[in-house]
C-alpha cells in the first residue's frame, strides 16, 4: 500500500529532505518551506548548518550518533532511524535531512521502509545529488553535445567487477571517495584498464567556498596531491569527488571553472558590525566567494531616559509632525519596539511623510508595513537625503516640524540641514551604541596574525572598537574603508588603508573590495 494513503492521525508525518552538496543556496523552496513547519529536524552532521536557519526557533534537533539500537517495536537500525521513528510515533512533523538526494541514500532508503512499515506517512523532496553538484562547481561537466554514457561509482562498495567494468571502458567516471583512498581508487582503474594519462579532477568540500579542485591524470594523482599538501593529511577522511575523463582535463576545466574564479573566493573577510547590520553585507560577501566572519564591535542599547522617545512617539500618533526620518536600520527597530510596547502599528504613520536615509533603511520599513516616501536618488547618506529633501513651505506643509530618532553618538549634518531648510527638528535618542565584548580568542588571534585576508570598516567608530576589543589587524591583511573619514580614522589607528568606497555605501564597498580581488588574482 502506499504510504500515503495510511491514517494521518495515528502518527506524525516524516519529510525526507535533500539538503544538497553543500551550498545552502542550492536548497529548493520545496526545501525550506518544509523546514519552517517541522516539529523535529533531524540532520545528517554535514548539512545541519544548512538547513537549521530555515527552520522555526522552537524545533527540536536531536544530535544523530552512529550507534545501533534495538526496541521492542524497530528492528536493528542505525540510531538516526529511531530517532526519526520515535518522534513520527509521537505525532510529529520530522524533516529528516541528507546531504546531497535522499534517493541516493542507502540509509535514507531503509528509514522510508521503516516509516511505511509502520503506516507512517511520508514524502521525498528531492536535492542536488553531490555526485552531479559538485563537478558542476568544480567547472567538469559531466556531458557534452555529444552526449556520452556517465557511471557513478562509490569507492566505498564498489567491488572488483565494478571496477573492471569502468576500468575496461571509456565513460566519464565520477568516484565518491575520501582523500585518502583517491590515490587507491585511480590505482584501481588504471589496474582495470584504463589508460594512465586519463585526466582526472578530484574536488575537496564541493559547491562551499572551502572548495578545492585539483587536475591530475590517474598516474600522476599521488604526485599533484603529495605538491599541494593534502597528502598525507589528518583530513584523510573528507569526502571528495573524482572526474576520470576527457572533460576534466586543464584546457577543458579552467575556462568553465567559473565557482572558483569568483574575484574574492576563499578569501577570510572580517564583517565588524552588529548581527543584523551584517547580514545583507555578509550575503553580497558569499556572492563574491568570500567567507564572511561576522564580529560585532557595536551594541545597541535602549537610551539611558527613555521619556524623551516616549514624548515623541505619542507626538507622532496626535499630528505634532509632518516628516519622519529613519537614518538606520537601527532606528527603525527603536520605534517599532517603541510602537509594540503602545499596541501601536504601522497604521500610525497615516498622514505622516517618511524618509530612509538608504535601501537597507527602506527595506526595514516595509518589512514594518510602511512605504517610504523619501529615499535618496544619490548617495544613501545624510548628505544625499539632504539633496532631496524639499524646503519648508507655510503654504503646503501644515505642519514644520521634523521627528528625528537616531544614535546617540550621531552627526549633526542632518539636523543642521533641515534647519537650513526652514524645518524645526525633535532631535532624539532612540537608542545608544556602546562597545561590544570582545571576540573569542581564536578570533582575536587570527586578527592579528593575518588570519583574515581582509577587513571592511563601515564607520569610524567600527575601527576605534574593533582596535580597542580585539587588537589591530596584521599588516599583511587588505584594509577597506567606507569613506574618508573612516579611511582617516584607520590611519590614526596605524593601518594602511589599500581599498576605499567609490559611495559611503556598504554594498558599494563590498564591490570595491571584490573589484580588488579581481585585480590581484590577475597579477
Amino acid at each position: 500500500m502506499n504510504p500515503t494513503a495510511q491514517n494521518h492521525t495515528a502518527h506524525g508525518h516524516v519529510t525526507f529532505l535533500g539538503a544538497g552538496p553543500g551550498d545552502p543556496g542550492l536548497l529548493t523552496l520545496r526545501a525550506v518551506e518544509a523546514l519552517a513547519a517541522a516539529d523535529v529536524l533531524i540532520a545528517d552532521p554535514q548539512v545541519l548548518d544548512v538547513v537549521r536557519t530555515h527552520a522555526r526557533g522552537t524545533v527540536d534537533m536531536p544530535a544523530i550518533t552512529d550507534e545501533a539500537s534495538k526496541t521492542a517495536d524497530v528492528p536493528v537500525l542505525r540510531d538516526t532511524a529511531n530517532l526519526v521513528m520515535s518522534a513520527a510515533r509521537g505525532g510529529k512533523r520530522v524533516v529528516r535531512a541528507v546531504l546531497g538526494d535522499p534517493g541516493l541514500d542507502g540509509d535514507a532508503a531503509e528509514e522510508m521502509l521503516a516509516c511505511a512499515g509502520e503506516g507512517i506517512t511520508f514524502e521525498v523532496v528531492p536535492g542536488v545529488a553531490t555526485a552531479v553538484g559538485v563537478p558542476a562547481y568544480a567547472g567538469v561537466p559531466l556531458r557534452d553535445g555529444r552526449g556520452g554514457d556517465v557511471r557513478f561509482v562509490d569507492a566505498r562498495t564498489a567491488d572488483a567487477t565494478c571496477w573492471a567494468e569502468v576500468g575496461a571502458s571509456e565513460v566519464t567516471a565520477v568516484v565518491s571517495t575520501t582523500l585518502d583512498r583517491v590515490v587507491a581508487a585511480a590505482g584501481e582503474l588504471v589496474s582495470a584498464g584504463r589508460k594512465p594519462d586519463t585526466p582526472m579532477s578530484v574536488t575537496v568540500a564541493g559547491t562551499t567556498t572551502r572548495q578545492r579542485t585539483w587536475t591530475a591524470t590517474l598516474g600522476t594523482l599521488q604526485q599533484v596531491l603529495k605538491a599541494a599538501k593534502v597528502l598525507p593529511s589528518a583530513d584523510g577522511a573528507q569526502p571528495v569527488i573524482a572526474v576520470v575523463g576527457e572533460r576534466s582535463a586543464p584546457e577543458r576545466r579552467e575556462p568553465l571553472s567559473w565557482f572558483e574564479s569568483k574575484p574574492l573566493f576563499g578569501w577570510n573577510v572580517l564583517v565588524p558590525r552588529t548581527k543584523e547590520q551584517s547580514a545583507a553585507l555578509s550575503d553580497q560577501l558569499r556572492s563574491y566567494g568570500a567567507v564572511p566572519s561576522e564580529v560585532p564591535t557595536i551594541a545597541v542599547e535602549p537610551p539611558r531616559t527613555p521619556q524623551q522617545m516616549e514624548r515623541a512617539v505619542k507626538g507622532l500618533v496626535t499630528g505634532r509632525y509632518e516628516w519622519i526620518a529613519f537614518t538606520s536600520v537601527n532606528a527603525v527597530k527603536a520605534v517599532r519596539e517603541k510602537f509594540e510596547e503602545y499596541g501601536l502599528d504601522a497604521r500610525a504613520f497615516a498622514g505622516i511623510k517618511v524618509a530612509a536615509v538608504g535601501e537597507q533603511t527602506a527595506k526595514s520599513l516595509v518589512e514594518f508595513g510602511v512605504k517610504p516616501d523619501l529615499v535618496p536618488s544619490g548617495e544613501q547618506s545624510a548628505a544625499g537625503l539632504l539633496e532631496d529633501w524639499p524646503p519648508y513651505d507655510p503654504v503646503f506643509d501644515p505642519i514644520d516640524r521634523v521627528f528625528l530618532p537616531r544614535a546617540d553618538i550621531a552627526t549633526e549634518t542632518l539636523v543642521a540641514g533641515l534647519i537650513e531648510l526652514g524645518w524645526e527638528v525633535d532631535d532624539v535618542t532612540a537608542y545608544r551604541t556602546v562597545r561590544a565584548s570582545p571576540p573569542p580568542a581564536e578570533t582575536r588571534e587570527a586578527i592579528k596574525g593575518g588570519g583574515f585576508d581582509a577587513v571592511l570598516f563601515t564607520s569610524s567608530s567600527t575601527v576605534r572598537n574593533l582596535v580597542g576589543i580585539a587588537g589591530k589587524p596584521h599588516n599583511v591583511t587588505v584594509i577597506a574603508c567606507i569613506g574618508p573619514a573612516t579611511a582617516k580614522t584607520a590611519e590614526e589607528h596605524g593601518l594602511r588603508v589599500d581599498v576605499l568606497s567609490p559611495e559611503p555605501s556598504v554594498q558599494k564597498l563590498a564591490e570595491a573590495l571584490a573589484e580588488f580581488g579581481a585585480a590581484r588574482r590577475c597579477v
